[in-house]
């Protein structure tokens, strides 16, 4: 009876297109029970989730995701389905809200270690040979190094430990030796990295890298180990920015001299939906290959309202150390095999199919219009008059299109929570399709979830053909039904882009007066284009460098390295596919 039942489970299962197999894919930022901000003036302009600084690392067979202010992390067997364990590392006589924040997560052995961010010197150092549970110990009672945005990393090689950390507008990044029983730090730390925003342009303050009234922050260290050689990574000008990146120096000694990549930012996304790539850290997946999880943007209701992005890294043969951010928050392949990150065999090739395109809703509150639903913004967002059940979402594809999965952003819209909570009603919806908008079938029936996931992406185990796409909402966990993108990916019938032509990178010439940081780009508008993704690098095999635009034809990038010469490239696409890349362009 019971084989019977499993049977008709998995027959309604796939007819409604809901995956019964294993999830293959993700999309960004990634879909967790993100805690909301427990700052309370940090929520004046509205209470929202909040998380950032995030770092993974894959321990006797699970990946642990620790960041900021969580009251506790995560879990997963397959960097999707992610457990919440809740824990507050604190000892009763600390009051704070910071209790880890940017944390460090690393592991020495079979051990786990831990600690938070801190100006004082009577915060521990935690481990666990255990942690898939609540179960852990001081292994340090009052860490004397005090050290805000730490990582403590182990260098298996020597077996030697250091603890590397900074967060200033005004000071390096330091490092120090540990000592290998005590954990204390031995002698003086050492500066080991500062910002050169005067060469490097992706490091000025600002939105576009063109504020001058205040430094540029500079924070999150983290140490990768590869080929004998170390790899400090370290991010700037600023967590609020959509150009927050991560960039990499390079030494054969743990703690320096440190030599500046040429290939910087190695992680960075300016824009797009999610935009931002900084404060995080490089880790290996089960079959040994590299991804960089960090910090993305939203930044309306406070500045440091943020979530958080995996991106496919690695190092080539040359050992240079990148990230592929080239539609990354598109549907992308989990870990499943070794294979390199150099070129885009991480995405999917599934594109979004409702950019832009005519939206009707149930009701809309304010200013929160229902355009903001498909604008490919996260910052902006539409919101229903109420929670009830019943309002609701209609995108139009346009066109009967092949859709194969579809990621749900809710926004906070008068929410009304602080913290973590202690239990949740979950986002429950229906989502149906729909061939002429009239007469409705169900897609996807998530009525009774209990589970929180306001980044909700549903991976279809069959693709479905439609053109209309309605989500329904039943209950929210807290606030007013809101989404800031209701996106929805797959193929559509028609053509892709051609070669977008007129591709022109306009910079000033060496040893010429002009800002030699900045480059304007222009071309000419391909008729078929949604939008349009530009590369750039120091070497024309080394292109690692993207960004990507909606709706124009022409970008200003205020990135570059100042005394090095650059080449650049672009390619336009649609909702049904991408088109040829242009010829790759020098610029001296």
């Amino acid at each position: 009876m019971m084989i019977k039942k499993l049977a008709l489970l998995t027959i309604t299962l796939s007819f409604f297109g809901i995956a019964t197999a294993q999830q293959k894919t993700y999309c960004n930022p990634i879909n967790i029970d993100y805690g909301y901000c427990p700052i309370p003036n940090f929520v004046t302009k509205g209470k929202h989730r909040a998380t950032a600084d995030p770092v993974i690392t894959f321990f006797e067979g699970k990946y642990y995701l620790f960041s900021t202010n969580q009251w506790g992390y995560w879990h997963s067997d397959d960097m999707v389905d992610w457990k919440f364990v809740s824990r507050k590392f604190l000892r009763p006589e600390h009051k704070v809200y910071d209790e880890l924040c940017a944390p460090s997560l690393s592991y020495v052995n079979d051990t786990l270690l831990v600690v938070g961010s801190t100006h004082t010197k009577d915060f521990p150092i935690w481990m666990s040979t255990n942690p898939e549970v609540d179960d852990w110990k001081e292994l340090v009672h009052n860490f004397e190094a005090a050290a805000w945005d730490p990582q403590i990393f182990w260098d298996e090689d020597t077996d030697e430990v250091y603890l590397y950390y900074g967060s200033s507008n005004m000071y390096p990044l330091y490092g120090v030796k540990l000592n290998r029983k005590t954990f204390q730090p031995e002698g003086e730390p050492v500066p080991v990295v500062a910002l050169n925003d005067f060469e490097h342009g992706w490091e000025r303050f600002g939105e576009y890298n063109d504020n001058t009234f205040l430094q540029p922050f500079l924070e999150g260290a983290f140490v990768t180990k590869y080929n004998g050689k170390y790899y400090l990574q370290y991010a700037a000008p600023g967590t609020e920015f959509s150009g927050y990146g991560d960039g990499v120096y390079v030494s054969n000694k743990p703690l320096g001299p440190f030599e500046y990549q040429p290939h910087n930012p190695f992680s960075y996304k300016p824009d797009g939906f999610a935009r931002g790539a900084g404060h995080g850290g490089t880790y290996q997946d089960a079959n040994n290959q590299y991804w960089h999880v960090s910090t993305i943007g939203i930044c309306t209701k406070n500045n440091f309202e943020r979530r958080l992005g995996i991106w496919p890294a690695g190092f080539d043969e040359d050992d240079v150390l990148y990230s592929n951010t080239a539609y990354g928050d598109y549907p992308t392949y989990l870990p499943s095999e070794k294979k390199a990150h150099t070129d885009l065999n991480s995405f999917t090739g599934w594109m979004l199919l409702n950019y832009n395109k005519p939206v009707q809703v149930s009701s809309t509150l304010g200013g929160f219009q229902p355009n903001f639903i498909v604008d490919e913004d996260i910052k902006t967002y539409w919101s229903a008059k109420t929670a009830d059940k019943g309002e609701y979402i209609i995108t139009d594809l346009g066109e009967k299109s092949t859709i194969n999965a579809i990621q749900i952003n809710y926004a906070d819209q008068d929410a009304d929570i602080m913290g973590k909570p202690e239990t949740t009603t979950g986002h429950k919806y229906i989502i149906y399709t729909s061939d002429n908008g009239k007469k409705w079938r169900v897609l996807v029936d998530k009525s009774k979830n209990t589970k929180d996931v306001p980044h909700d992406y549903i991976e279809l185990d069959k693709p479905v053909k439609a053109r209309y796409i309605k989500l329904e909402n039943i209950q929210m966990p807290t606030g007013k039904f809101a989404i800031s993108g209701f996106r929805v990916f797959g193929k559509g019938e028609g053509e892709k882009p051609g070669a977008v032509q007129e591709f022109v990178p306009l910079r000033s010439a060496p040893k010429k007066e002009g800002e030699r940081r900045n480059v304007w780009f222009k071309w000419a508008q391909e008729p078929n284009a949604d939008g349009y993704v530009i590369y750039f690098g120091k070497s024309p095999d080394k292109l690692y460098g993207s960004i990507m635009v909606y709706g124009k034809n022409e970008y200003y990038f205020s990135g570059l390295d100042r005394s090095d010469t650059y080449y650049f490239q672009i390619e336009a696409f649609n909702n049904n596919g991408i088109g040829p890349r242009s010829e790759i362009k020098e610029s001296k």
